[in-house]
C-alpha cells in the first residue's frame, strides 16, 4: 500500500495530497530559495504529478527566469501567501513541495543532497546527507543577476 501524506499552506485554505515516497530530496541554499522561503535554505522533495493533487485553495503564480536560463513556476496561496508547490524546468515535469507544509511529521524522509552550500548561511553546521554541492551539478549561469540575487557566502 503506497502511503498518502496531506500538507497544505498556513491559513488551511490550501490544501494537497501527495503519494509515494520524494525523488529526489533535499536542502538549496540557493538565493531564488532563500528569497522564495524567507529563510536561510529549503528543504525540498519531489513528486511525479500523478502522485499530488491539489485538494482546495485559491493559488497565485509567479514565473520568472533563474540566471541559469532555466524557468521556474512557484504557486502559493493567495489568503496567506504560502508556497504550496512549484515546479523548475531543472527538474522536468516533477512537482517539488516544502517540507515544511507537510502535515505532521513534516521531515519524515532522509536528506540525499545539499546543493549551493557556497551561499550556506554562516551559521548553518553540517546537513546530514550523501551528497554536498557547491553548486548544483551542471549549473551554468547565462543571465547576469542583480546584485540582490547573487549568491555569496
Amino acid at each position: 500500500m503506497e502511503v498518502v501524506r496531506e500538507g497544505g499552506c498556513l491559513c488551511g485554505e490550501a490544501r494537497y495530497l501527495v503519494s509515494g515516497y520524494p525523488e529526489p530530496r533535499g536542502v538549496c541554499h540557493c538565493r531564488y530559495c532563500q528569497l522564495r522561503t524567507g529563510s536561510a535554505f529549503a528543504v525540498l522533495a519531489y513528486f511525479k504529478p500523478e502522485n499530488f493533487s491539489l485538494k482546495s485553495g485559491q493559488l497565485t503564480h509567479y514565473g520568472f527566469t533563474s540566471e541559469s536560463g532555466k524557468q521556474w513556476d512557484i504557486n502559493f496561496c493567495s489568503k496567506c501567501g504560502t508556497t504550496v508547490y512549484y515546479q523548475l524546468e531543472a527538474w522536468g515535469d516533477l512537482i517539488g513541495i516544502d517540507s515544511g507544509t507537510f502535515d505532521p511529521p513534516a521531515f519524515f524522509f532522509d536528506i540525499a543532497g545539499e546543493v549551493f552550500t557556497d551561499s550556506k548561511a554562516h551559521f548553518l553546521g553540517d546537513i546530514k546527507a550523501d551528497r554536498h554541492f557547491e553548486k548544483f551539478p551542471g549549473y551554468e549561469p547565462k543571465i547576469d543577476e542583480e546584485d540582490r540575487l547573487k549568491r555569496g557566502g
